[in-house]
C-alpha cells in the first residue's frame, strides 16, 4: 500500500514548518501559566500609541481573553503539525504559513486588545489573513469567489462596526475596554445606544455568519482543510461572538439585545442544522454545523442570564474541541481515500482505526452523549433556556432542542457512517494516517472525554472566569456530569431518541430537503452574485455618468461642490454674522493696483481666444500674487511663485508648439455658468480667508516655534526651521511631488521618439493658425 504522504525528511515542511509549530506552542505554554493568575484577578497592560486620540495599545487578560488566547494557540499548534504534513510539500508552503501566521498574530491581538481602536486594527488583519488563506489555491476560481466573498462581507461589517466604535468611544469619553465596560448603564439610557448596538451588530453578525449573512461561511470550505478546521470552526468565526460576548456588560441587558441577538441566533442555529442534513460532503456538513454552534452562541449570549452566559461559556469550548478535530479528521479521510462523499466512504474503521477512534470521541461530544463534555454542554443549555421565563424561555428551548437533535444526527453521518460496516473501494485505497495528522484529533477527542469526566477543572479555570467576565460580576460557576433526574434530562433523552430516529431516515429526509431547496427561489448565495452585478451595473452607469473625458466637466463639478458645501457650512455657522468685518480698510494703494493687475489678468484669461495670451495672463495673476507675497515680507514664498510661474510658462508654451491647432472660440462661445461658478468661488473663499484671519489666533504653537527654533533645531530663521526640522518629512514630500512632476513634463516634452512630428506636419498647423492671426 503506497504512502502518498510526504518523506520524513519534509514532514515538518523545513524551516517552515518548524517555525509555524514552534511559535503556537510556546505561546500555548506561556498563556496556560498565566491561567492560575487570571482566573484569580484579571489584569489590564499595555502602553500608548496615540495619546492625542486616546487609543493604546492596551492589553486586557482576563478569563474570556485567555480562554480563547489558549484555543487560538493550542488549536493553532495541532493545525499547524497537521499542515506540515498535510502541506509540507507544496511549493508555496512558506506563503501558506506566513499567511496562517498572521492570522494567528491579528486574532490574539484581537481578543486581547484592551482598547476597541486597537481591537479594530486586529479584526481587520484577521480578515486580510482570512482572505489570504481560503483563497491560496490562487488558481481555482471557486476558491478566488470564495475568498473575495469572505472579504467583501466581513470588511463591510468591519466598516460598520468601525463606526460603531467611533461612537461608543465618543460617548464613553474613552476607547479603553475597561472604562466603557464600567459605564453599562449609562450607555444602555444613552439616547445613541440603539445606534451604537446596530453597528456593533452589523461587524459581528457578518463576521460570525449569522443569518443572513451566513453564505459566506460554507463557501469558504474551499480553502485547504487546515485553514477550514483553524479559522471557520475554532478561532476566527468566532471574533463576532468574541465581540459580543465582550460588549456584554456594556451593551446587554436591553430588550433590543436580548430579542436581536436571541432571533438571529436562533433562526441561524437551526436552518444551520437543516441545511447541513442536506449536504453529502462531509466538510460542507461540518460548514453548515459551525453556523449552527456560533447561532448557539449568539443566542445564550443574548440571553444574559448567569445560566446562560456560562452555558455560553462551555460551549464555546465544547465546539472548539469536537470540530477541530472533526475537520482534521476528514482532512485525513480526504488524503486517504480521495473522496469525501458520505455515499462512497464506508467501513473505514478497518483500515484507518486511530481515525476512527479521533472521529468518535469528537462525535459522541458532538452528539451530546455522556460521559463527553459535550453532555454538559448540552444540559446547561437546556437549563438555561428553561430558566429564561416567558416567551423567552420556550423559543430558547426548542431553538435548542432542534439544533441538538440533528447535530446528533449530524455526529452519525460524519463519524459513525463512513467507520462502520465493510471497507468500501475509494478512489485511493484507504490506510491510516501519519501521527503529525493525528496528534491533533486525538488529543482535541481526549480532552472532550477528559473535560467530561472532571469538569471542575473546566469550570474553574476557563468557563468560571470567562463567566465572570462576559457577565460583569463574580457568579459561583459550577459544572458536573451527573445533576440528578430533572427536565434538563428528560429533553437530553428525548434529543437521543428524536435523533436516533432521524438519523435512520436521514437519506430521505436529504432527497426531500433536496427537492425543497431545488424548488425555492430563496438562494443566498446567488442573491450575493446579483448584489456584485448590481453594484457592478452602479459603477458602469456612475463612470459613463462623471468620467466624461472632459477636463472642463471635471473642474466645474469639483468647484460646484466645493462652492456649495463650503458655502451651506459657512452660512449655517454664521459665517455672514455681525461679528466679522468685512470692510476693505487700510489697503494700500500700491495693493489696490496690484490686486487690479491680478482682476485684470484672471479677466482676460477667461474671455481670450488665444492659447499664448491665456497663459500670459495667468502669469500676470502668478507675478501679482507674487507682488503681494513681497509686500507682507515672505521674499521666500515669492521667489518660488516667481520661478513656478516662469516655469509654467515655458512648459505651457513648449507643449502648445505641439497641439493641433483649434478653432478661434467666438465671442458667443462664453459661458456663463462656468464664469459664475468662478465668481461664486473666488467670493466665497474671499469671505472664508476674511472670516479666518479676523478669528482669535491661539499663538501657542508661534511660541513654541519661536522658543524651540534656537535651542533645538539651532536656527534663527524661524521660517526655514520648521520647514527643514520641524517639517522636514512634510517638506521631504512636497519635493518628491516636485521631482515627479518635474520628471513627467521631462517625459512630455521629449516624447516618443517615433512619435515627434516632422517639419511637413507642421508647417501646415502654423501656416492655418498664421492665417487667423493667432502666434505659435
Amino acid at each position: 500500500m503506497a504512502d502518498d504522504y510526504p518523506k520524513v525528511d519534509r514532514v515538518m515542511g523545513g524551516a517552515s514548518g518548524w517555525f509555524s509549530i514552534a511559535l503556537p506552542a510556546v505561546l500555548f505554554l506561556y498563556f496556560l501559566g498565566l491561567v492560575p493568575q487570571i482566573a484569580e484577578t484579571p489584569q489590564v497592560r499595555g502602553i500608548e500609541w496615540v495619546p492625542s486620540l486616546g487609543i493604546g495599545l492596551s492589553v486586557l487578560l482576563d478569563g474570556l481573553s485567555l480562554t480563547f488566547a489558549l484555543l487560538i494557540t493550542g488549536i493553532g499548534t495541532a493545525v499547524t503539525l497537521y499542515s506540515a504534513r498535510y502541506l509540507g510539500q507544496h511549493p508555496d508552503y512558506p506563503r501558506f504559513v506566513a499567511y496562517l501566521m498572521l492570522f494567528m498574530v491579528g486574532m490574539l491581538g484581537l481578543v486581547l486588545a484592551g482598547n476597541l481602536i486597537s481591537l479594530f486594527v486586529f479584526w481587520e488583519v484577521t480578515t486580510i489573513a482570512s482572505y489570504l488563506l481560503i483563497g491560496f489555491n490562487a488558481d481555482s476560481a471557486k476558491s478566488r469567489r470564495s475568498a473575495l466573498q469572505a472579504l467583501l462581507v466581513t470588511g463591510t461589517g468591519g466598516l460598520i462596526l468601525l463606526a460603531g466604535m467611533i461612537v461608543l468611544g465618543t460617548v464613553a469619553g474613552s476607547f479603553e475596554l475597561v472604562e466603557i465596560l464600567s459605564q453599562g448603564e449609562m450607555l444602555r439610557d444613552h439616547p445613541w445606544y440603539l445606534a451604537i448596538l446596530l453597528l456593533f451588530l452589523a461587524g459581528a453578525f457578518t463576521k460570525s455568519a449569522q443569518v443572513p449573512f451566513h453564505f459566506w461561511l460554507p463557501n469558504a470550505m474551499a480553502a485547504p482543510t487546515p485553514v477550514s478546521a483553524y479559522l471557520h470552526s475554532a478561532t476566527m468565526v468566532k471574533a463576532g461572538v468574541f465581540l459580543l460576548a465582550r460588549m456584554n456588560p456594556a451593551l446587554g441587558g436591553t430588550e433590543a439585545w436580548f430579542w436581536m441577538l436571541t432571533l438571529f441566533g436562533g433562526v441561524t442555529a437551526v436552518f444551520a442544522s437543516v441545511m447541513s442534513l442536506r449536504q453529502t460532503d462531509i466538510k460542507q456538513v461540518l460548514a453548515y454545523t459551525t453556523l449552527m454552534a456560533l447561532g448557539t452562541l449568539t443566542m445564550f449570549i443574548g440571553a444574559g442570564t448567569h445560566y446562560a452566559i456560562m452555558a455560553a461559556m462551555l460551549f464555546l469550548v465544547v465546539h472548539s474541541l469536537y470540530k477541530a478535530a472533526l475537520f482534521l479528521m476528514i482532512g485525513i479521510v480526504d488524503h486517504a481515500t480521495g473522496t469525501r462523499e458520505t455515499g462512497v466512504l464506508g467501513g473505514l474503521a478497518k483500515a484507518m482505526p486511530l481515525t476512527g477512534l479521533a472521529a468518535a470521541l469528537a462525535a459522541v461530544s458532538m452528539a451530546g452523549i455522556p460521559p463527553m463534555v459535550g453532555f454538559i454542554g448540552k444540559e446547561f443549555m437546556y437549563k438555561a433556556g428553561l430558566g429564561l421565563g416567558g416567551f423567552g424561555a420556550i423559543w430558547v428551548t426548542v431553538m435548542i432542542f432542534a439544533a441538538s437533535v440533528m447535530m446528533f444526527v449530524v455526529a452519525g453521518i460524519v463519524a459513525w457512517k463512513p467507520f462502520r460496516g465493510e471497507l468500501r473501494q475509494t478512489p485511493h485505497a484507504a490506510h491510516e494516517g501519519p501521527w503529525p495528522m493525528l496528534a491533533g484529533p486525538l488529543v482535541l477527542g481526549a480532552l472532550s472525554l477528559i473535560f467530561g469526566l472532571f469538569p471542575g477543572i473546566l469550570a474553574h479555570y476557563f468557563v468560571g472566569p470567562a463567566t465572570h467576565a462576559v457577565f460583569g460580576e463574580v457568579r459561583e460557576v459550577h459544572l458536573y456530569l451527573w445533576g440528578g433526574i430533572n427536565m434538563a434530562l428528560v429533553l437530553s433523552l428525548l434529543t437521543f431518541l428524536a435523533g436516533w430516529l432521524m438519523y435512520r431516515r436521514h437519506e430521505a429526509i436529504r432527497d426531500r430537503l433536496t427537492r425543497i431547496e431545488e424548488g425555492s427561489r430563496v438562494n443566498f448565495d446567488a442573491g450575493w452574485d446579483r448584489v456584485l452585478d448590481g453594484l457592478k451595473a452602479l459603477a458602469a452607469w456612475q463612470t459613463r455618468l462623471i468620467q466624461t473625458g472632459n477636463l472642463q466637466t471635471y473642474m466645474a463639478v469639483i468647484f460646484a461642490s466645493f462652492t456649495i458645501l463650503v458655502g451651506a457650512t459657512f452660512l449655517l455657522r454664521g459665517g455672514m454674522g455681525s461679528g466679522i468685518n468685512y470692510q476693505a480698510d487700510g489697503i494700500h494703494p500700491i495693493q489696490w493696483t496690484v490686486l487690479a493687475l491680478i482682476a485684470m489678468g484672471a479677466i482676460l484669461a477667461t474671455i481670450t481666444s488665444s492659447r499664448m495670451t491665456a497663459v500670459a495672463a495667468l502669469g500676470v495673476v502668478g507675478i501679482g500674487v507674487a507682488l503681494i507675497f513681497i509686500m507682507f515680507s515672505a521674499p521666500d514664498v515669492a521667489i518660488t511663485q516667481l520661478l513656478v510661474e516662469v516655469l509654467v510658462v515655458v512648459l505651457v508654451a513648449l507643449v502648445m508648439l505641439r497641439l493641433p491647432h483649434l478653432p478661434v472660440r467666438s465671442a458667443s462661445g462664453f459661458r456663463a455658468g462656468h464664469a459664475a461658478i468662478a465668481a461664486a468661488f473666488g467670493i466665497l473663499s474671499t469671505l472664508v480667508m476674511i472670516a479666518v484671519l479676523q478669528t482669535p489666533f491661539d499663538r501657542r504653537l508661534t511660541d513654541f516655534f519661536e522658543i524651540a527654533s534656537w535651542p533645538e533645531a539651532h536656527g534663527r530663521n524661524i521660517v526655514n526651521v520648521i520647514l527643514v526640522d520641524f517639517r522636514a518629512t512634510d517638506t521631504f514630500g512636497e519635493i518628491v511631488v516636485v521631482v515627479i512632476a518635474a520628471v513627467g513634463a521631462y517625459a512630455l516634452l521629449r516624447g516618443a521618439p517615433g512619435a515627434r512630428p516632422t517639419p511637413e506636419d507642421e508647417e501646415p498647423a502654423q501656416v492655418a493658425a498664421a492665417d487667423k492671426g493667432e502666434k505659435v
